[in-house]
C-alpha cells in the first residue's frame, strides 16, 4: 500500500506498518475494513512452472525432524524411501529444547487410569476420552522404545528416575541429564534416523507449500538457499513442522516455530482446529534484555515456590495444589499477582530444598541462571508466562489422517485432541512419539498400494504480485508478535481481539499479496496466516476454558463447544 493511498494526510507521524495515526484512528480502522474484505490470498506463496524447476521423487515425504518426524520416519519399513526436509539445522526443533520429560505411567504406585484422568482434568472437558487412553497406555512402550534406541534417561538406584509435574497426581515422568530430556532424546533419534538406509535428510530446507492435485496431497514445493525451487512428489505426505510460539514476543519457542507447516496445510484444504488454545508456561526467566529461557515445570514438581516481589507465596490463596496446578490456573495466578504487584515478574524460590539435589537435577537451568549472577539454590529466580505450546492446529483422527488425503500429520501441528483446551505437562513429547508412529505406519501401507509410476503433475502457480514499494518484514513481524501478546495473550476480551483482528487483516491486505524470495518473508506470511485463524477463533469461543480466558465472558459453559 502506497502512503499516497492512506487516509489521513496530517504530519502526524502516521506509522503505515504498525496502522497508528495520532487523529484519524477510527477513519483508519475503516478504511483498513473496506481493503481487506475482498482480499483473497493466494493459493501458493510463490510462482512456478514445473518445466523450469527441479523434481524430486520420494515414497513418502516428512515434513519436520523433531520427535514426531523422525519417529514417523522410523516406523517406515526399509522397502520404502522417505525423505526428511527440515527448515534449519536438525536440532533446531522445539522438541531438542524439551527440559522436563515424557510422561507415562513406570510405578506399580500409579496406573494408565491416574494418567488418563489427569490428562482429561487438565483438559477442562475438550479431551477425546479414545484419543487419551490409547496416547497414556501406548507410553511405556514408546518409552521402551527410546532406551533400546540408545536414550539415556536419568537412573534411581539402578530404576527410572520419576518426577512430578503440574497437574500430574503420581511421579511418572522420564527425564534425562536432569533438565535436558529433549536433547538427550533428539540424539538418540537423530543418530538412529541417519543410521537407516532408507532414510535422507535435508537440513535448511524451507517447505513453502505443500502440492495439491484432485483434492490430494502429492507432495510439497521447497526451497534449498543453493539449489533454490524443487518440487518434491511423493506418494504420501507427513506433516510434522512444530508449532507457533515465535508469533508472540515473549516466547520459549525457537526460531523456526513459526507456524508455517498450519499456514501451507490450510492453503491446501486441510482444516485447522482449536486455534484459539495457545498454551502459556508459568515460568520463563525474565531478565530485561536477554533472551527468554524456560525453567521447566519440573522445578515446581520437585518443590520450588513462587513468590511475590514482597516474599509472599501466593499460589497458596489461588489454589488447593498450589504451584503443582495446571498450567493455565499458574499462568493466570501469575498474571493477576504481577497485576496487583505492579511488578514485572515473580519469584520461584528453591532455597529451601537440598542444594545438591538442585545443582545434579537441573544442571542447565543452574548454568544459564548462573550467567546473570543467579545461584538457583540461593537466588530467587525471576519468571513471568511465555508462549510455549500450541494446543490447535491440524486436524487429525487417531491414526494421524488429516481431512485431506494423502496428508498425514503429528506433532505440535496438529490438533489430537489429547489435550483438550489445556496440554497436562510432559504429554507432548508422548503425544509425537504415539501420532509419529501412528504416522508413520499409516502413511507407509497407503504408499504401499500405490505404483512407482512417478509422473510430473501439471501443477502451475502464476500470479500478479503487488510489487509497489519495499517492505521493512522485521517492523512488520515485531508489530504482530506484540499485537499478538496485547490482546491474544492470557486474559482476552472482544475488543482487544477485534482491535487485534483489524490490525492482522490490514498487515494480510498488503504482505500476502505479494511474492517474497526469503525465509523471513514466507514466515511472516505464514504467521499472518496463522494468527488470523487464532484471534478468529478466540473471537467465536465466548467462554472460558482451559488456556483460553475471556474477561468478558469468564466462566465456562456447561457443555463443550
Amino acid at each position: 500500500m502506497r502512503e499516497a493511498e492512506a487516509p489521513c494526510r496530517r504530519k502526524t507521524g502516521y506509522n503505515i506498518i504498525r496502522a497508528e495515526c495520532c487523529y484519524c484512528r477510527r477513519a483508519l480502522t475503516t478504511f483498513m475494513s473496506q481493503r481487506s474484505t475482498d482480499f483473497v490470498p493466494h493459493r501458493y506463496l510463490v510462482q512456478f512452472d514445473p518445466k523450469r524447476t527441479t523434481h524430486r521423487f520420494t515414497d513418502i515425504l516428512v515434513i519436520g525432524a523433531g520427535i514426531a518426524g523422525l519417529r514417523a520416519a522410523l516406523e517406515v519399513p526399509e522397502s520404502l524411501q522417505v525423505l526428511v526436509v527440515t527448515k534449519d539445522e536438525i536440532r533446531q526443533s522445539s522438541s531438542a529444547f524439551a527440559q522436563g520429560g515424557i510422561a507415562g505411567v513406570m510405578s506399580e504406585e500409579d496406573s494408565f487410569q491416574n494418567h488418563i484422568e489427569d490428562t482429561l482434568q487438565a483438559g477442562a472437558g475438550l479431551c477425546d476420552r479414545k484419543i487419551v487412553e490409547m496416547v497414556v497406555r501406548e507410553a511405556p512402550r514408546q518409552i521402551a522404545d527410546l532406551i533400546r534406541w540408545g536414550t539415556h534417561f536419568d537412573l534411581q538406584d539402578g530404576r527410572l528416575a520419576l518426577t512430578r509435574e503440574g497437574g500430574h497426581s503420581h511421579r511418572r515422568i522420564v527425564h534425562a541429564l536432569g533438565d535436558a530430556t529433549g536433547h538427550e532424546v533428539m540424539r538418540a533419534i537423530i543418530e538412529r534416523a541417519r543410521l537407516a538406509k532408507n532414510i535422507s535428510i535435508c537440513t535448511n530446507t524451507f517447505t513453502i507449500d505443500l502440492l495439491t492435485h484432485e483434492n490430494a496431497c502429492v507432495g510439497a514445493i521447497v526451497h534449498e538457499p543453493e539449489k533454490g525451487l524443487q518440487l518434491i512428489w511423493a506418494k504420501q505426505t507427513i506433516l510434522a513442522s512444530g508449532g507457533v510460539g515465535r508469533i508472540y514476543r515473549e516466547t520459549t519457542n525457537p526460531p523456526v516455530a513459526t507456524g508455517d507447516g498450519m499456514a501451507a496445510a490450510l492453503r491446501a484444504g486441510a482444516r485447522l482446529r482449536d486455534m484459539e488454545f495457545m498454551q502459556f508456561h508459568p515460568t520463563v526467566l525474565y531478565v530485561a534484555g536477554s533472551s527468554r529461557f524456560l525453567i521447566s515445570e519440573a522445578v515446581r514438581g520437585e518443590g520450588a515456590y513462587l513468590r511475590d516481589k514482597d516474599g509472599h507465596r501466593f499460589m497458596l490463596d489461588e489454589d488447593p495444589r498450589a504451584e503443582l496446578a495446571p498450567r493455565d490456573v499458574v499462568a493466570r495466578a501469575i498474571v493477576r499477582c504481577m497485576k496487583r504487584t505492579q511488578h514485572p515478574n515473580v519469584y520461584l524460590d528453591l532455597s529451601h530444598l537440598d542444594r545438591d539435589l538442585v545443582y545434579h537435577r537441573f544442571p542447565g537451568i543452574a548454568r544459564v541462571c548462573r550467567e546473570f549472577g543467579l545461584d538457583i539454590a540461593r537466588d530467587p529466580i525471576p519468571v513471568r508466562p511465555g508462549a510455549h505450546y500450541m494446543i490447535g492446529g491440524v486436524e487429525i483422527d487417531e491414526r494421524g489422517r488429516t481431512t485431506l488425503p494423502g496428508l498425514w500429520a503429528a506433532g505440535e501441528v496438529t490438533s489430537s485432541r489429547l489435550h483438550g483446551a489445556n496440554r497436562l505437562a510432559s504429554n507432548s513429547l508422548l503425544e509425537g512419539l504415539v501420532f509419529g508412529t501412528a504416522c508413520g505406519r499409516g502413511a507407509a501401507e497407503a504408499a504401499r498400494r500405490m505404483p512407482d509410476n512417478f509422473a510430473v503433475l501439471p501443477l502451475r502457480s502464476e500470479f500478479d504480485p503487488e510489487v509497489a514499494g519495499e517492505l521493512d518484514v522485521d517492523d512488520i513481524t515485531n508489530a504482530l508478535r506484540s499485537v499478538m501478546g496485547r490482546f491474544m495473550g492470557i486474559v482476552r476480551d472482544r475488543s482487544g481481539l477485534e482491535e487485534a483482528q483489524r490490525d492482522v487483516a490490514f498487515w494480510r491486505r498488503y504482505v500476502l499479496a505479494r511474492e517474497f524470495e526469503t525465509r523471513a518473508g514466507w514466515e511472516l506470511q505464514n504467521m499472518l496466516t496463522i494468527a488470523s485463524e487464532m484471534i478468529d477463533a478466540a473471537l467465536r469461543r465466548e467462554e472460558s476454558r482451559g488456556v483460553h480466558f475471556r474477561s468478558d465472558f469468564p466462566e465456562t459453559k456447561p457443555e463443550p463447544i
